[in-house]
């Protein structure tokens, strides 16, 4: 009888495994990151809602695809999902990077707003590229940091500001900064230094960084909330089964949930970090707010211009609501 038992358990087994779908899933971004944890959580949860039918397995910092790789890679079949931060790919088509327009939504709620105006026309895009977005979170807010306080728009002519791609270079030169090239791992001798005297980044890059060591004066202008996506080759979400199907739709709704909220908790935790270190946390004056908007009208201009029809119809959308 025992043998009759185990024969049909390793039976069962054997269908099951048979039964399984096996995912691997890209992302450019450390396991230490609140994105790459949201979305190994993602992968545990499809596993279970899925009674086990898809397993998911996490690849993170690049070690499958490196982050510029991942959409291409999914798009190609060489991976069935991935993480990717979508205005990345903003130089393949504008409409990707609506996100991270500078000045255009400064708080969670306005990213909020964004992202919704603009999800269709992303996802539309993907979806002709045999693309499924499942759900994308965004980082905290490029803030602004500084050697020396600001309390003018006047302030920032004559220092040297660190840039790490066109826009913030543009950015620069509209506030009469001079831009300078600096990645993010080199900023801390940099500011040591006196090659850059101050930058844009997000309140976690000041506090894992330790850029509290260098920099006392921080300006939470959220200047840009940059989202990553998630997301799966519509190739492999239609082989899947119905049930299956829903338990992947459900676990990326949860995660696109739990990952605003970790994002805004990443933020005001990183904030007091930067406050622990002595890091003045100070609203930015109204001349610098009016020239960090002047500098936001400008560059939705430009984005719309790029843009299109399309570009027109997701800001309109996010300027009614």
């Amino acid at each position: 009888m025992k043998k009759f038992v185990l024969c049909l358990s390793t039976l069962a087994c054997a269908g099951f495994a048979q039964a399984q779908t096996k995912w691997d899933l890209p992302t450019g971004y450390g396991a230490n990151t609140f994105q790459t944890q949201n979305v190994e959580q993602f992968a545990k949860d499809v596993e279970q809602m899925s009674g086990g039918k898809l397993k998911i397995t996490l690849h993170p910092g690049g070690s499958l695809f490196k982050q510029p790789e991942i959409k291409r890679a999914i798009q190609s079949g060489l991976a069935p999902a991935g993480e990717f931060i979508i205005s990345g790919l903003s130089n393949e088509n504008p409409l990707f990077g609506v996100d991270s327009i500078p000045f255009l939504a400064t708080s969670y709620a306005d990213s909020k707003r964004l992202y919704e105006a603009a999800k269709p026309v992303q996802a539309k895009v993907l979806a002709g590229q045999g693309i499924k977005m499942l759900f994308s979170v965004p980082w905290p807010g490029q803030s602004l940091y500084s050697v020396k306080p600001i309390n003018d728009a006047a302030d920032f002519k004559g220092t040297k500001m660190r840039a790490y791609n066109p826009a913030t270079t543009k950015i620069a030169q509209m506030l009469g900064a001079s831009p300078v090239t600096i990645q993010l791992p080199e900023l801390g001798q940099a500011l040591a230094t006196g090659a850059a005297n101050n930058f844009l980044t997000s309140s976690a890059s000041g506090a894992d960084g330790k850029l509290y060591e260098q920099v006392k004066y921080f300006y939470p202008v959220n200047g840009w909330l940059p989202r990553n996506v998630t997301a799966v080759s519509q190739r492999a979400f239609d082989e899947l089964d119905k049930a299956t199907q829903e338990a992947v739709l459900k676990a990326a709704a949860a995660a696109e949930q739990r990952g605003w909220v970790a994002s805004e908790k990443v933020d005001a935790d990183s904030i007091a970090v930067l406050k622990a270190n002595g890091v003045t946390i100070a609203e930015p004056s109204e001349s610098v707010k009016k020239a960090l908007v002047a500098i936001g009208e400008t560059m939705t201009t430009e984005w719309l211009a790029s843009a299109g029809a399309d570009g027109k119809a997701i800001i309109d959308a996010y300027r009614k609501k």
